[in-house]
Formats: structure tokens, sequence, C-alpha cells
């Protein structure tokens, strides 16, 4: 990347070091925290603070202190500086000598330990001891091909592992048990424990020194081919600092030329060197520029995911497109601002294509934020914006949006949708923000043709199922006569189909409803099938009232000249269901509206209700001449009654079917089959009381054969049952003697207790001890002196 990162600032004069004395160079450099540490070629440690300076303007400079200076007594340069500040100790090689020093005043620790024989050495920062007082030191050693480690405590070092490396090695690091070494013409791995080493790859020895750096854990940094920089340089004369460009203004650059992948590279590679939280602000910041950019090239997809990972204010992008915002949005783009873009026409130069992949783009975004955390105090921002981008271009997903949960700002969100008119969206917006009497008066004015919005073509339907489930009793009563006047079926609904729950509190009162109809006939009828055959409400006045209704439009029906017919049937078939199957209409109240009609079927239940079953069943027979129907009225009408009062009907149709004062021979076949397929219904020998001497047996002989197998089949049942009560009898018998108690054996050689006598008869009480005596000895207790009995109440006489 073609961009300056860094630039050189003086830290410690020359002067401070050498004064006038220019054979005097720097050999090595330690940095531990503040405290920087210089080693001389004339065997000297210097001891500076240095302290960062930043002015007004945001120039950094760098002023060092000096603390002290030490000899170290030898004639050799200083080769290294390491600091432990665990230990608080500095360790320098000089003359192949490892020292242990304080790293405050100098001075070498008092027991003098040190390693010898080191050609240079490293630290492990990833020590595999576990010891926290200790740190774990590598040398070269001066021995050929020889690496050494050892632990360093505060105040003595111990020699821990020996390797001999395949060649001799000029530079090392180290992590936990892994060496990076640098040998005469590759770098290498090497695993101390295991001695399993890797080629890594060859440098030439001739260009350049090898380096080897641990830079993290089991990362190491080595001078390849190319050049490599560093953050503290030191020249023989001075120390400077690489003091680095502002990362920001280097990203900044990249981004301006649109170089987003290196500027994202270049914000990650700074994550160790800023502090986390002030990172996270910059990273953030530099994500979501890059996503705008993205967002200008239409890089729909990289956009979302930088403008998600970024945690984008989303208003940032809504703010871009014109009027979007809610009027009352309080929202002021960030400054310095992500992007150079005024608003959306200056991004797309008036490309209308652009701008309406751009609104499309917004349209998914939005809808898969508006759940997230993303939305967490812009939720009214969002929708009301999603709401305007799907009014606008008459997206389906505008009524899925306003049936759900959402937060569109009423005012903003009217406005708009009048504007584009979507009135039946602005009807469920009212609804959502509780205004239905608004939302009912557009709907209204939608299917009235006073306005036009074909978004649904069941308009009428939607209303009428709004109303059902509408709390607002105002407004149901307001709309009823209206949902009524469009159709009588459907608008009734609004009363039918109401919440079972609400039904049942009687919220409106049924009396009131049935008044509102009276004008609208199938609407009532509608109504009172389903509060009796429906909600099976037990009133008489609504049982009477339904089967009025019925007959009422049977009546207007059967007197029209139209042809009704199916229309006809079905409310003859309602009105016998209801007379059969209700027991609480008026039954002389229907009966005196139905006399005179041809309603005989109708006048036979109403009969048989009265239990004028004769009536009946004579209407059914000679007026109707409907012997199917004079035999299901036998049978509905014994339903849930004993076997008497059945036959009673079934011989009471038989009577009609043989009254001598007819001579219709339909009648006697009617007979016939009714006793031939109903034998079990009739008592045999009445029955032969009464068909005519003239009927042969093998007319009969089905219900004859059925009466003889039905009779048989009741005495051997009858016979199966008493021997069934038979053996229980006994079973009971036999429990009884057993609960009585095990048997007691009485022969002439057993005497009684008390008068040592035999018994002469097997009569003789027994004590509960088990001693048994005369039932005259048992009399006379003063007798008694030799058999003490438990209680008198408690012996057993046999």
């Amino acid at each position: 990347m073609s961009v300056k990162a860094f630039k050189l600032v003086s830290a410690v004069e020359r002067e401070m070091l050498m004064g006038d004395k220019n054979h005097i160079n720097i050999e090595c450099i330690e940095c531990c925290g503040k405290n920087l540490y210089i080693g001389t070629n004339d065997c000297f440690i210097y001891h500076f603070i240095l302290d960062e300076k930043v002015s007004t303007s945001g120039k950094i400079t760098f002023a060092a202190t000096k603390q002290l200076h030490k000899y170290l007594g030898f004639k050799k340069p200083v080769s290294e500086l390491k600091a432990a500040s665990a230990l608080t100790r500095l360790l320098v090689l000089c003359d192949n000598t490892i020292t242990l020093v304080n790293m405050m005043n100098l001075e070498p620790v008092p027991t003098g330990a040190r390693i010898k024989g080191a050609v240079t050495f490293t630290l492990n920062e990833n020590p595999v001891s576990g010891d926290p007082f200790c740190v774990e030191v590598c040398i070269i050693s001066v021995k050929r091909r020889t690496i050494q480690m050892f632990m360093v405590f505060e105040d003595r070092v111990q020699i821990v592992k020996e390797v001999v490396t395949p060649e001799q090695p000029c530079a090392v690091a180290v992590d936990g048990y892994y060496l990076c070494l640098a040998l005469t013409t590759q770098y290498i791995i090497l695993n101390y424990n295991t001695g399993i080493s890797q080629d890594l790859f060859p440098y030439c020895s001739d260009e350049k020194r090898p380096i080897v750096k641990r830079i993290g854990r089991q990362e190491f940094l080595l001078a390849g081919p190319g050049g490599l920089g560093k953050v503290i340089v030191a020249t023989n004369k001075g120390v400077y600092i690489m003091v680095p460009l502002p990362l920001e203004k280097q990203i900044q650059d990249l981004l301006a030329s649109h170089r987003v992948e290196e500027a994202l590279v270049l914000a990650k590679g700074a994550r160790r060197n800023i502090p986390k939280e002030k990172f996270q602000v910059m990273y953030k910041r530099i994500l979501q520029q890059a996503g705008f950019i993205q967002f200008a090239q239409l890089q729909f997809l990289e956009a979302k995911e930088l403008f998600r990972s970024g945690q984008l204010d989303v208003r940032e992008l809504i703010s871009l497109y014109p009027f979007l915002l809610p009027t009352s949005s309080s929202f002021i783009r960030s400054h310095p601002p992500l992007h150079e873009y005024a608003d959306l026409n200056q991004l797309t130069q008036g490309d209308q294509e652009k701008m309406i992949k751009c609104k499309r783009f917004l349209m998914s975004y939005l809808n898969e934020v508006r759940s997230t955390e993303v939305a967490n105090g812009y939720k009214e921002d969002i929708d009301t914006a999603l709401l305007k981008l799907y009014a606008e271009a008459n997206h389906e997903s505008l009524l899925d949006l306003l049936v759900s949960e959402n937060f569109c700002l009423l005012t903003d969100s009217a406005a708009w949708l009048e504007k584009h008119k979507k009135y039946f969206a602005l009807g469920l917006l009212y609804h959502y923000n509780g205004q239905d009497a608004a939302a009912l008066q557009l709907w209204v004015q939608i299917v009235d043709g006073d306005i036009e919005d074909s978004t649904r073509s069941d308009l009428y339907e939607y209303v009428v199922d709004f109303l059902t489930f509408c709390s607002d009793q105002d407004l149901v009563w307001k709309y009823s006569e209206w949902v009524l006047q469009k159709n009588e079926e459907v608008g009734v609904q609004i009363f039918t189909k109401r919440p079972l729950e609400e039904q049942e509190k009687n919220n409106i009162d049924p009396d009131d409803i049935i008044s509102c109809l009276n004008k609208y006939p199938k609407a009532r009828i509608k109504y009172l099938e389903h509060l009796v055959l429906e909600r099976k409400i037990e009133k008489e006045k609504y049982h009477t009232h339904l089967a009025a209704l019925y007959l009422e439009a049977i009546l207007h029906l059967k007197s029209g000249t139209t042809d009704n017919c199916m229309e006809t049937i079905e409310l003859l078939l309602k009105l016998r269901s209801l007379l059969q199957k209700s027991d609480l209409y008026r039954i002389h109240f229907i009966l005196d509206k139905i006399r005179g009609t041809d309603l005989h079927m109708e006048s036979a239940i109403l009969y048989g209700k009265l239990e004028e079953h004769e009536k009946a069943l004579h209407i059914l027979v000679h007026e109707l001449k409907d012997f199917r129907a004079a035999e299901e009225y036998c049978i509905w009408n014994s339903e849930n009654r004993d076997l008497p009062y059945r036959r009673r009907l079934f011989h009471m149709l038989l009577s009609v079917y043989l009254n001598p004062d007819t001579s219709d021979c339909a009648l006697v076949t009617a007979a016939v089959d009714l006793l031939n397929n109903h034998a079990a219904e009739f008592d045999a020998a009445l029955v032969l009381q009464l068909v005519p001497d003239s009927w042969s047996v093998q007319l009969l002989s089905p219900f004859l054969a059925g009466a003889v197998r039905q009779s048989i089949h009741t005495k051997r049942m009858t016979q199966v049952a008493l021997g069934l009560a038979q053996a229980e009898n006994l079973i009971y018998k036999y429990e009884k003697v057993k609960h009585k108690g095990t048997p007691i054996l009485l022969s002439d050689k057993k005497v009684c207790q008390v008068c040592q006598n035999p018994f002469c008869e097997p009569a003789f009480v027994r004590y509960p001890n088990g001693g048994m005596v005369h039932t005259h000895c048992a009399a006379n207790r003063h007798l008694n002196s030799n058999v003490t009995p438990c209680s008198s109440s408690s012996s057993s006489e046999t």
C-alpha cells in the first residue's frame, strides 16, 4: 500500500548519552513501560524515563529524563538487554555473560547469579513452567550448535535443557516449547521438548542480518525477502521512535480512494495497538464508511454486511432517501459525515433504474433489521420508512406490516397512504391505532364506490368479519343496517359469529337483535337458527318464533307463482326437524297455524307431540298414504321409551291399517309388511287376535317365524338368567358358611368341661377359648368353676 504510515521522532538526544565523545556508540536498547534502557560500546547502561507529549495541534513529541547510568566493569560492549518486570530484574549480556541487575538501581544481585557462555539470548513470553516467580531464558551457547534453556529466579539461575541444532544458530525466539531459529542459511522451528524440527524458508545471510522475533502466541516475525521496519530504532549515535501517522488518517486516505479492502485490513491490524473501546468506536465508523462506499457502487450484499458489522444507525441510511424519515424525527447525521452524498438523487445522478434498486435494497434491509437490536430506539423511524417504501412501490408486504405489530407513526403514515390512494391500508393503520370508526368509514366508502381502491375484492365480507369481532357495540349497531342491506344472509354473521364468550355474557341482548332483524326475514331466521340449533338456548319464545317463521316462509313460497321448489323443500325439512327434536315450542299455537293447510306431515308430528298418536297415524296413513313415514313416526316417537310404549305405537299403526271400515288393498299390504319387517315390535298373541282369519300362515310366515324365534330366545334368556341367579345364590350361601368359621367335631368321647359328663345330644355351647359345655351347664354359671368363659355374649350355641 503506498500510504505513509510512520515518521521518525527523536527520543533521546545524542548529547544525553555521549556528550562530545564521538567514540561512544549505542549497542542495544530495551523498553519496559516508560523505562528505557540503553547499552553502549563502553560497557555502560543508561536508564531513562520516556514521556509522550501531544501538542494542541496533535503533534507527538517525546521527552527522556535520565535516571542514572552504571558501568559494568568490562572492556566489552553491552550486547543485549532484556527486562524481566515480574522480577524487577534487567538481564544484561556482556562478554558472553548474562548478569542479573536491579531494574531501578542497576546494581547486580547480591548472590552474583549469572549465566556464562551466551552468544545471544531471549525470554520465553509463553513459559511452560507455570511458576510466576521465574522467567525462562533461551540462549545460543558459545558451544557449537547448542541451545540452552534456563529458569531465572530473583537471585539465582537454573539450567533446564540443552538442545543440539543441525547448524550453528545466529538468532533465536521462543514460544512455549517451540524455538524459532535462524541458522546460517535458513529459518527452522524446533520443539526442544520432543526434538522435532521443521524447515521454514531460506534467507541470504550475505545480504542482511536475520531477524527472529516472537510477536504473539505461536506466532513469529522473521526477516524474509524485502524490507522490515521497527517501532523503536537506534542508530550508533541516537535513539528514535517511529511514530505512526494517525491510523484514521491512513484509513481515510484509503477510503477516499475507494480502497475498501485495504482500509479494512489496515484497521484490523491496528487492533493490538489501540485500547479496546477506542478501537471498537473507530472500527465501527470505518465499517460504516466502507458500507456507504459499497452502497454507492450498488454492491448491496457487501454494503449490508458492513452496515451490520458496523452497527450502523439505520437512520443514516434512511436519511439518504427524501421524505422517508418522519417529520417528527430528531435525527441529525453523523459529524464528520460518513459519506459525501446529500441524498439519493445525488448518489444516483437521477438514474431511475439505480434509484429503484436502491429502494428495493432499503426495503429488504429495513425488513431484516426491524426485529433486531439494530432497531432499538428507532422503531418508529424504521417502520414508518418501510411503510412509505411499500406504499410507493405497491408492495404486497404493506398489508403484512400493518396487520402485525408495528411502530408506524400515524400522522406521517396516514398522509403518505392517502397520497398513494392506499385507503384499505389506511383503514388497517387506523384500526391498529385504535381508531376503528375511521377505519370502517373508509372501508364502507370503498365498498359503496365513493372512493376507489381495488386492494381487496372481498372487502364487504372483510367488513362483516371485522364487525363480528369488534368489541365496540355502538359501531356494530351503527353499521348493522348497512351490512344487512347489502346481503341479509352474510350480514347477519355480525351477530351469529360473534365470539362465544361475548354471546354467553349477552353483551348484546338477543331480543334487541331480533327486533333489529324484523325487516330482514332471511337474516332473522338465520339468527334464530343460531340461537336454537347452535347455541341450544332453551327458551320457548325462540323455538316457537323459529317454527312460526319457517311456517310463514313455507306458506309464502307455496302461495307464490314462481317455482321455488328446492327452497321450499329445504324449509320443510328444517321445520320437520325442529318440530321433531324440540320440546320447547307452543304446540297448539303452531297446530292452529297449520290447520287448513296441506302440511299433513307437520300436523302428524304435532299430534304426536300431544300424544294423540291415532290422529297422527290417521293423517299419515289416510291423508298422505305414506306408510314408510308412518313406520318412521312410530320409531322416532318411541325413542328413549320403554318396550311397552313402543309396542303400543306399532299396535296402534296396525289397527289403523286393519280398520274394518276400510277395505283398501294397499293398507292390507302395508299391514303385512309392517308385521313382517318389525316382528320384534309386536306382541304375537295380540296380533293373532287382530289379523283376519282369512290370512294364510304363509302370508305371515316371516312374522310368525320371527315371533317364535323371539319367544324362544326370550325363554332361553330367561332360563339363562335364572340359572345365573341360582349359581350366584349358591356362591353367596357358600361364602356365608365359610365366614361362620372352622367346623367343630363332637363325639361321645368328649365331655363337658363343667360337669365332666359326656354329651348325649348334639346341642352344646362353645366358649371362645375352645371349651365345650352342655347348654344347661352354661346356664348355671355358678357351677362353672373349671372353665372361665371370656364373655357370655361371645359364646355360640349350635
